[in-house]
């Protein structure tokens, strides 16, 4: 039976938080098949580990460890929440400015997990002597979380200094890095990060289907016991890769062939320093002519990272946001609803296989939307 071939499709450019485009050698990296236990896939996961290590800028000899669990990135999350405070005695405190801070209050809820909350405005970051304050006053807290960058506005927080107040308490420190991780530059071992999450169809540019952990190892032996799960115990997850190289369950391959590549290609780049270049200039463009056009973002330029940005609905009768996203959409252009509680904004992400020329032909496009939808902007 001769195969029928299917002529590929163009896919339109993703300006989301992610999934996101990906690069055609990316693509094809998927197009094998390989079993779990292969002595190729085994050594995959082998160089997908050191190659995540050597993006953060630490190593298994100073003491850090690569663990990578099936599912999306939440997973990855409660996989944290859930086994980096004791099971008697542990309580976590989550500093939140967004959807995904409650997020993780949610799973801590949802398993009885004690936690205390120290919310902020979406448009404010945390304040470090907040968090100084709330871990003097309340010793039963034994872990801290916080997100990187926030994806509900793209508010980048203080991990740094808010991971040195931590450190000085004595507590476990867990960040959510998931729309930061390979894009935003920072330093690993001073931020005192215990346990770090992210997955794999983010600044990486691989394709969904997996998670990572990047910890202490340290830290991670001391979770021994604590895992409230049986799939998403961490522990347990890298005793099987160090025992033998293998998931302890069916693990995804093809998207950890893509996301090999990937990292490949982040190196080739130039790490996370040269990706962050290259969305730094997406970002520009972005906002610089979306200025021009009328829009004006949800936060300030000072605390706005390069990875997604929120822009306000226009104040005029004829804009609809569905009917813009649909548009937009038609023309070939995916943007993102808005997350905000306080606001009706969009988002627009600048992060993927996507470059300047890309953002300026989202600008065409989004300028002839409006002017179609008889949208009037006041011109800056």
């Amino acid at each position: 039976m001769s195969e029928t071939r299917i002529p590929p499709a163009k896919d339109k450019p993703l300006f989301t938080p992610g999934p996101l485009t990906t690069s055609m050698t990316v693509k094809q990296a998927m197009l094998r098949d390989l079993g779990s236990r292969d002595f190729e896939f085994i050594r995959t996961v082998r160089e997908i580990r050191e190659k995540l290590l050597r993006t953060a800028g630490v190593s298994k000899e100073s003491g850090y460890e690569a663990v990578l669990l099936q599912g999306s990135g939440t997973y990855g999350i409660e996989a944290v929440i859930t086994c980096a405070v004791p099971r008697a005695g542990g309580k976590w405190l989550f500093v939140i400015n967004g959807a995904y801070g409650d997020r993780m209050a949610s799973i801590a809820g949802v398993h009885g997990i004690d936690h205390a909350d120290l919310k902020y405005p979406e448009n404010l970051p945390p304040v470090p002597a907040d968090i100084d304050e709330k871990l003097r006053s309340d010793p039963a807290i034994t872990a801290v979380a916080v997100v990187h960058c926030e994806t509900t506005t793209g508010i980048i927080n203080p991990i740094r200094e808010i991971g040195e107040v931590v450190r000085r308490h004595g507590r476990t420190y867990f960040v959510d890095s998931m729309s930061a991780f390979g894009a935003v530059p920072f330093d690993f071992d001073a931020c005192g990060i215990d346990f770090l999450v992210s997955s794999s169809n983010k600044c990486v540019e691989g394709v969904p289907g997996f998670c990572f952990v990047i910890c202490r190892r340290e830290s991670l032996l001391n979770t021994k016991g604590w895992s409230r799960t049986l799939c998403l115990d961490l522990l347990g997850q890298w005793q099987g890769l160090e025992k033998n190289g293998q998931f302890r369950f069916t693990p995804p391959t093809h998207a950890l062939l893509a996301f090999n590549r990937a990292l490949d290609e982040l190196e080739m780049e130039g790490g996370a320093k040269g990706r962050a270049a290259r969305y730094a200039a997406n970002y520009r463009v972005l906002t610089d002519g979306m200025r021009r056009m009328g829009f004006e973002e949800y936060l300030p330029p000072e605390l706005q990272g390069h990875i997604i940005t929120s822009f306000r609905y226009p104040k005029h009768p004829r804009f609809d946001f569905e009917a813009f996203y649909s548009r937009l959409n038609d023309l070939g252009f995916v943007i993102y609803p808005g997350k905000v509680s306080n606001a009706e904004c969009f988002r627009i992400g600048t992060i993927g296989r996507i470059f300047e020329g890309d953002m300026r032909a989202a600008l065409r496009a989004i300028e002839q939307t409006v002017a179609d939808m008889g949208v009037i902007l006041p011109k800056k």
